[in-house]
């Protein structure tokens, strides 16, 4: 294993030493098995490549302060994917295998688990993808799940540092129908224009309205959105945005803070009501926003002048980080100690 500059981490991939795999055949999944190749054998004609059959999650595990290994919250991690499979007719992974393999890759990759208080974690990417070769339009009877895990720095390289994002109207991350809702590829390929448009103009992030109307906030790119006003944290309800784990953590939080909690429509004008602005979801945790600039409108919405977070969005991406370290305690039942 190379010297690894903990501090110094991006958000992107690192070879380690294992990954875990499990396949599903003849009606059945099999046992997790241990690879040492970064590299899969697939069909040509996998559904997975053809049809789009292909979901995969993300979630972190973190050494804290007492030298135990916290993964945040896995279980959830392993309901979102049986609901994307569910959206696309994959076969969904039982709990407790998506629960083994995720420990097992863990523990067999302990050595690139990043320090305490280096500002880095240990990223674990689940995958799982139809391998069924055929060329008709359905479903595959074969699968395919795999678990990989790197080490992870901040996923904008802001870190917790305000951000700015713009509106671009001539855009859509998913149809208000579709698979919005899943955490499929396909959903991300349809929002790789639009955001390198984004970070060509200086922005992190595009903020996407419905695909419908374009009246109201749907989410970020990467992220969902959350703004604060009047002791109230409130984020988009829609039919497709991707249910993220992160935003349903601080929505609990919130309330524990003693704030009122709103998931609701947003309309695009609510926007200049804000106090505060954010994106959150598992790679970036909480992004504050420092402005949301709607070019088409000539309009900025500012929630940052001197380009600090806000008081609201600190207390909650300490509160969840502390819980994430093993700094609090877990009252929710959140966190999974890893037992090597």
């Amino acid at each position: 294993m190379k010297e690894i500059n903990w501090s110094d981490l991006s958000f992107g991939y690192m070879k380690t030493d294992y990954n875990v795999r499990c396949y599903y055949r003849n009606g059945q999944w099999t046992d997790p098995e241990i690879s040492d190749s970064e590299y899969i054998s697939i069909h040509i004609a996998a559904t997975c490549l053809h049809y789009g059959q292909e979901a995969f999650e993300g979630l972190k595990a973190f050494k804290g302060k007492d030298g135990k290994i916290r993964i945040f919250r896995m279980r959830e991690n392993a309901l979102r994917l049986q609901s994307s499979c569910r959206g696309i007719m994959m076969q969904e992974l039982p709990t407790a295998l998506f629960e083994q393999a995720v420990v097992e890759a863990i523990k067999r990759n302990r050595s690139y688990i990043p320090p305490y208080e280096s500002g880095a974690s240990l990223y674990i990417r689940p995958l799982l993808l139809g391998t069924s070769a055929q060329v008709g339009v359905k479903q595959a009877d074969e699968y395919m799940f795999l678990v990989f895990v790197t080490p992870v720095g901040p996923y904008f390289k802001e870190g917790f540092k305000t951000t700015p994002v713009v509106i671009f109207r001539q855009f859509d991350r998913a149809a208000p129908l579709g698979t919005g809702t899943y955490k499929i590829g396909g959903n991300y390929a349809a929002s790789l224009v639009a955001g390198d448009k984004a970070h060509a103009m200086g922005y992190s992030s595009v903020l996407y309205l419905d695909a419908k109307e374009k009246k109201y906030i749907d989410e970020c790119g990467p992220a969902n959105f959350f703004g604060i006003k009047n002791n109230t944290y409130i984020t988009p309800e829609s039919t497709s945005i991707l249910p993220s784990i992160t935003n349903k953590s601080l929505m609990q939080l919130a309330e524990a803070m003693g704030m009122k909690v709103e998931r609701r429509r947003v309309p695009l004008e609510e926007l200049a009501t804000f106090e505060e602005a954010g994106m959150c979801g598992t790679a970036a945790v909480i992004s504050p926003i420092q402005r949301i600039d709607d070019v088409e409108e000539d309009k900025s919405y500012i929630f940052s002048a001197d380009g600090k977070p806000g008081a609201v969005s600190v207390k909650l991406y300490n509160e969840l980080r502390a819980i994430q370290y093993g700094e609090k305690e877990d009252l929710y039942g959140w966190t999974t100690i890893v037992d090597f």
